[in-house]
């Protein structure tokens, strides 16, 4: 039984500067419950302008988007809003954790957001996230205190605390050494190997994308592999 989680059908963008340039034509492909994809092609080519149509911040495209087998076309603001926050968890190269909060509170802050469950509650699945990525003992400390590659795990427990459908990267290694870029990827192995987890991932590292489940290329604009 299949269960596609997105859904990308003939999207195209074009940007107005000032004359009408395509930068997407005819994106159309699925990305089924558990999958591990990346994206990648050579800058300007279009990734991350997918990134933000598929994670529904830009709502300025033909085509249709489905997330859970549900259109995401005409759909408010408001609306999409709640999608992001319940069903989407984002990575991107630049952690933004807030320097005046502590790791657990950053963690915590898309859930209390959420309002899905109390205080207490997602105090106890934030500690989780970050025990299960093996910083639990970080969790009192202020953010702007740790390293680079521990930021980045945190952005990733931030990124599971409510249990979204998809995460999305954009260029989650890029500000990386090799190093932890292979802890980042060993983490997102583990998350779709033992908890069914889906990943999209827009990468530049060719070796982070090899050992991805599916590749999607993208030049000028068309997918020509997937």
């Amino acid at each position: 039984m299949r269960n596609t989680i997105l859904e990308a059908r003939n999207i195209s963008k074009y940007f107005y500067d000032p004359v009408r340039i395509k930068v997407l034509q005819d994106i159309t492909f699925t990305i089924e419950k558990g999958e591990f994809v990346s994206v990648i092609g050579k800058s300007g080519c279009g990734k991350s302008t997918l990134l933000y149509i598929l994670s529904t911040m830009d709502t300025d495209f033909e085509g249709e988007l489905l997330i859970d087998n549900v259109s995401m076309v005409k759909k408010k603001e408001e609306e999409l809003a709640a999608v992001r926050n319940e069903k989407i968890g984002f990575v991107f190269q630049f952690h933004y954790l807030l320097h005046e909060f502590t790791v657990l509170q950053n963690v915590m802050l898309p859930a209390l957001k959420l309002n899905k469950y109390p205080e207490k509650e997602i105090e106890k699945r934030a500690l989780e996230k970050l025990q299960m990525l093996g910083i639990g003992q970080l969790a009192n400390k202020e953010s702007y205190k740790i390293s680079g590659g521990e930021k980045q795990r945190v952005a990733i427990a931030r990124a599971l605390i409510n249990d979204p459908h998809i995460i999305m990267c954009d260029e989650p290694t890029g500000n990386l050494d090799k190093k932890n870029s292979t802890t980042v990827l060993d983490i997102f192995m583990r998350l779709t190997k033992e908890f069914n987890q889906t990943l999209l991932v827009v990468t530049h590292d060719n070796s982070f994308a090899a050992a991805t489940d599916r590749i999607i290329e993208i030049e000028d604009g068309r997918i020509i592999r997937q």
